[in-house]
């Protein structure tokens, strides 16, 4: 079994446990900045990428992750993918903790960050790749539907309509691009490499 597979299964189990079990699983693990920053419980930092919201949320983390997941497990290497996950984890959730940090009433869940952070490291690794959406059955580039997720989630962060929390989106995804580039050897030249600028 893949470290991925690992990560979808654990995220499933504890997804489930926190919609269908105690309340207390769902209020324990959330990612309340107010909460985080005055009693300490960083924790939830880690414990919210793992509780979502619904079925759906669940299913289309789940699915990202399952598909991009293994392709950069490969590439990465064991280490460098959990690295890459558990840090594009923290990242993202930056924004949520500087910006909410005096809302009570804040509260995020999902392990949308950490898979943003594996898409976009994809995105890096292969941008030329033709990826075909579901909604959109048309081969795109990796580099056009990057910038185009991009384009749409800060929009749709400045409007500040619905729960989705766009700016971990952002974060995560940036995330996926500065660990290749600070920590995994050789990423510059890769990328400058496949567009012919050495």
């Amino acid at each position: 079994m893949t470290f991925t597979l690992l990560l979808i299964a654990v995220n499933v189990f504890i997804s489930l446990a926190a919609l269908y079990g105690p309340p207390e699983i769902y209020d324990r693990g959330m990612l309340r900045p107010y909460r985080t920053i005055r009693k300490q419980t960083w924790y939830e930092v880690i414990t919210s990428g793992f509780i979502h919201g619904s079925l759906s949320h669940l299913l289309v983390n789940m699915f990202v992750l399952f598909f991009f997941g293994i392709v950069m497990e490969q590439v990465l290497g064991v280490y460098h993918f959990l690295g890459l996950y558990f840090s594009g984890l923290a990242f993202s959730s930056l924004p949520s903790l500087i910006k909410h940090r005096d809302n009570p009433d804040f509260a995020t869940i999902g392990a949308s960050g950490a898979v943003e952070s594996v898409l976009f490291s994809y995105i890096f690794v292969f941008p030329t790749e033709k990826l075909i959406l579901i909604l959109l059955p048309i081969p795109i580039p990796a580099w056009f539907f990057g910038i185009a997720f991009l384009a749409y989630s800060i929009f749709e962060g400045k409007r500040g309509v619905g729960k989705v929390n766009h700016a971990a989106h952002i974060a995560g995804a940036v995330w996926g691009i500065l660990y290749l580039l600070f920590f995994v050897p050789n990423s510059l030249d890769h990328i400058l490499t496949i567009f012919g600028l050495i």
